[in-house]
């Protein structure tokens, strides 16, 4: 028999990806609310304790709201927006970044799925922080750069609306919901500065961290991060490590395809001791929907792939 999974908030933009990629999917059963009830709370809560997986995408009370409706300690949830990112009780949904993290998931009934940003700089922060190779009590600064649809419709209504909008910088009163998982996750001392911007293109992030080694004093150099990073994603069919030289640039397009994939860079001058550590992924991709798409594979005990784009 297939597992039902309802995604509350399914008309959304990270909703709609979700569903595409569990539409044909025969181990899988939609559960759908008619138009007409898709926000009345009886009909939701209904569903929500109807089904055997609950995907949330909700703004965060919202989401706190749903979480309220659970009546049974069967139906599992996975939650999509920023509420529970750091709660107790609550498995962190990004398992290639530490391990233990996937039997965690396995295992788990309220799974929180990580911000599009964070996914990018826990990627290539946390497993280095965590052998030490990194110090966990740095300053350390983040720029990142997203695709539009990562602000929901409002946003894409904007940029279809504003033409001339070329880039748009934001957070700047250095108070974002991101910083605590940031912090939380890669076990930092410290909140990063964290200076995000989208650009227009429809899908798609860069995230950058920079670092000088050698003001760290640890005589780490950018070859030692290299070859931590292959190792520790060595077993992932998602997570892709890269050697930085002879790369020139990083694009992203207007209109690139959708990818659940997440690929690292590793870049460094001659002496191994200035870096630009960059993640590239889709905010829609291992950013929203496809990260929890292969949370929802890992916890009904499937192929973590199943249902995703590369």
């Amino acid at each position: 028999m297939p597992q039902t999974v309802f995604i509350d908030g399914a008309v959304g933009t990270t909703g709609l990806e979700i569903g595409d990629r569990l539409e044909d999917r025969p181990e899988f059963e939609l559960v759908r609310l008619p138009e007409d009830k898709r926000k009345q709370l009886d009909a939701r809560r209904e569903a929500i304790n109807g089904s055997d997986f609950v995907i949330l995408c909700l703004p965060d009370d919202a989401a706190r709201e749903a979480i309220a409706l659970i009546d049974n300690p069967n139906t599992r949830v996975i939650d999509g927006s920023s509420a529970h990112r750091t709660a107790p009780g609550w498995v962190y949904g990004f398992h290639e970044f530490r391990h233990g993290q996937r039997k965690a998931i396995a295992e788990a009934q309220f799974v929180s799925n990580p911000g599009c940003y964070p996914t990018g700089f826990l990627g290539l922060v946390a497993p280095l922080v965590a052998k030490n190779l990194l110090p966990a009590d740095w300053p350390y600064t983040v720029n990142a750069v997203s695709g539009y649809s990562g602000g929901g419709k409002a946003l894409v209504e904007r940029f279809a609306s504003e033409p001339d909008i070329g880039v748009r910088n934001y957070g700047l009163n250095l108070d974002h919901k991101h910083l605590p998982e940031m912090k939380r996750h890669a076990g930092l001392k410290h909140d990063v500065i964290f200076a995000p911007a989208v650009v227009r293109a429809y899908r798609g992030m860069l995230v950058e961290v920079p670092l000088n080694l050698a003001a760290m004093g640890r005589g780490v150099k950018a070859s030692q991060l290299l070859d931590l990073l292959r190792s520790h994603y060595e077993a992932s069919p998602i997570v892709h490590v890269h050697d930085g030289s002879g790369i020139s640039e990083l694009l992203l397009g207007e209109n690139d395809p959708p990818t659940d994939r997440l690929d690292l860079y590793v870049f460094a001058d001659a002496s191994g001791e200035r870096v630009r550590l960059i993640a590239r992924l889709d905010n829609l991709g291992k950013g929203a929907a496809g990260s929890a798409v292969q949370d929802l594979n890992i916890m009904a005990g499937l192929d973590e792939t199943a249902g995703l784009r590369f």
